[in-house]
């Protein structure tokens, strides 16, 4: 059943996102740093769709497995993505920045009339659908490698 292994392989790939998104929010993201969070977020959502396609019970196909890594993404994205965007817009509040975005940046921003809140809902779109269709790939992939 892909709605169940994807169910459950996205409950477990919420937790790993929401540690990423907490490691996002916590260091201070300049240079570097942001790509390898960036990567280590790409992946994560890969290995969230394998995951999900090895929870399927065998004989798997690869469309049951993109199906269960279809729903890991959109639950583990959904999830992180949404308490995520609060930590930001709490952040901000806070008087925090936006990760890889340093400070003189902002005030450019703020200067154009540009609403850094108004950027960051598009981001978090845009992250959720990237997360959706790389675990659709990576549990089409391990089901259709390991059909057994």
């Amino acid at each position: 059943m892909p709605g169940k292994a994807g169910l459950k392989a996205g409950l477990i790939g919420t937790v790993i996102m929401l540690v990423l998104t907490i490691l996002n929010q916590v260091l201070p993201m300049y240079g570097t740093l942001v790509w390898v969070m960036c990567g280590a977020s790409l992946l994560a959502s890969i290995a969230i769709g394998v995951l999900a396609g090895l929870m399927i019970s065998p004989p798997r196909t690869p469309t049951q497995g993109a199906g269960a890594g279809a729903i890991a993404g959109l639950v583990s994205g959904g999830i992180s993505g949404v308490i995520g965007y609060i930590m930001m817009i709490v952040g901000m509040g806070q008087g925090a920045g936006i990760p890889g975005v340093d400070p003189q940046q902002m005030e450019q921003l703020a200067e154009t009339g540009i609403d850094p809140q108004a950027m960051m809902l598009p981001g978090v779109i845009c992250g959720l659908f990237a997360g959706i269709v790389l675990a659709t790939i990576g549990g089409a992939v391990v089901a259709g490698v390991k059909p057994d």
